[in-house]
């Protein structure tokens, strides 16, 4: 641990926990402060990540790079330590469900959150932004030497999502179609996405495996780089190591929302088909392939297919063979849900905060119906 020396950088956020079914009552205003270290004899937390991660090499912590994904940690104490790591991030704290603090591309990467009432509480931090740059990292949680280390829950739910900017939540915050890169980075909010709003109606865990501007076989225009399939068999998108099963995630449902990037252009020249037929095949049969490896890798889970309304209706034209395709191998898939129609006021015509409110009151019912049991 760093030496014992906890100079304030400066304050900056305090924010009144008011809700009376928060997990343990709140008697004052949480202070969070920005500080050059963790005290002496700190105790780090067991922390529990939540989306596809690996052990930071060296140091404590993690490395992450897919959307969405989210770290928790619980203690009994009146005060907790962050590390949010490096990288450029839009970051969201809460202490038992509550949002303390709101940091976008923060200076300083360590967090003292005090003043809590005494009792037991949990602490998450979410990195709602795309890390389309690289790895980042996340430094894990500690306490005071005082105080109680406890065992992060898992919830009993879970969902993996898997799809483009629809699903990265790209540009959800924006009012404006024509953004620059800068508002399009601050305006993406993943949990302002379709997915974590309808995980969150249902209790549930989730996983985001999504990039902007790529396809099932095709990107966004014909662009380099590896397409979402390709990039989900890797444990995070900028290396090159195999995704490495994790025995605690098995989700009960896998939502796939892919097409959009594949069917928003026409085909031109040079490309590898030679016409919207051609590609529809493609498509069809790279769309099988992939869940039948979803099906391997998660035999128990239900599926669910999202349908844009790309190239004039071909995606979800497309989508739906995909989907007889499976239900007659005995796939357990529900039936094609059509995204649309949406606004698309958002940067570059994309899902804005009201399109992604209004697919997930949507889709609610619709993964009800897949899942028996399942209540929101």
């Amino acid at each position: 641990m760093p030496p014992f020396a906890v100079p304030l950088l400066r304050k900056v956020f305090t924010f009144m926990l008011a809700s009376a079914a928060s997990v343990s009552a709140v008697a004052a205003p949480v202070q969070v402060d920005l500080v050059t270290a963790w005290p002496e004899h700190a105790v780090t937390l067991v922390d529990r990540p939540v989306g596809r991660v690996e052990r930071n090499a060296g140091a404590a912590g993690w490395r992450y790079q897919w959307p969405g994904t989210y770290f928790e940690a619980r203690f009994a104490g009146a005060d907790v330590w962050v590390d949010l790591g490096t990288g450029e991030k839009h970051a969201r704290v809460a202490i038992d469900g509550h949002p303390v603090a709101d940091l976008v591309r923060p200076q300083a990467r360590l967090l003292h959150l005090h003043g809590l009432a005494a009792g037991e509480h949990d602490v998450r931090v979410d990195i709602v932004s795309e890390s389309a740059d690289g790895v980042q990292t996340f430094g894990g949680f500690a306490v005071a030497a005082r105080a109680l280390a406890r065992t992060p829950h898992a919830r009993k739910r879970a969902i993996e999502f898997i799809g483009d900017s629809y699903t990265v939540g790209y540009a959800a915050a924006s009012t404006a179609r024509e953004c620059s890169a800068d508002e399009v980075w601050r305006s993406t909010d993943n949990s302002l996405a379709f997915g974590p709003q309808v995980a969150r109606r249902f209790g549930a865990d989730y996983r985001i495996l999504a990039i902007s501007g790529r396809g099932m076989v095709r990107n966004f225009m014909n662009e380099p780089g590896d397409t979402l399939p390709t990039a989900y068999d890797r444990q995070l998108p900028a290396d090159d190591l195999a995704a490495v099963d994790d025995p605690a995630w098995s989700p009960q449902l896998i939502v796939i929302g892919l097409g959009t990037n594949d069917f928003s252009t026409p085909v031109g020249p040079g490309e590898p088909w030679r016409d919207g037929a051609a590609l529809s095949a493609a498509f069809e049969w790279r769309y099988v392939e992939f869940a039948r490896a979803l099906h391997q890798r998660h035999p128990s889970a239900r599926m669910l297919l999202l349908a844009p309304d790309a190239g004039d209706g071909a995606a979800e034209r497309a989508i739906r063979r995909v989907q007889a395709r499976l239900a007659g191998e005995g796939i357990a898939v529900g039936e094609v849900f059509a995204l649309g129609p949406l606004a698309l006021d958002a940067c570059n015509w994309h899902p804005s905060r009201a399109d992604h409110a209004a697919i997930a009151q949507r889709l609610e019912p619709a993964i009800a119906r897949l899942m028996p049991g399942w209540h929101s």
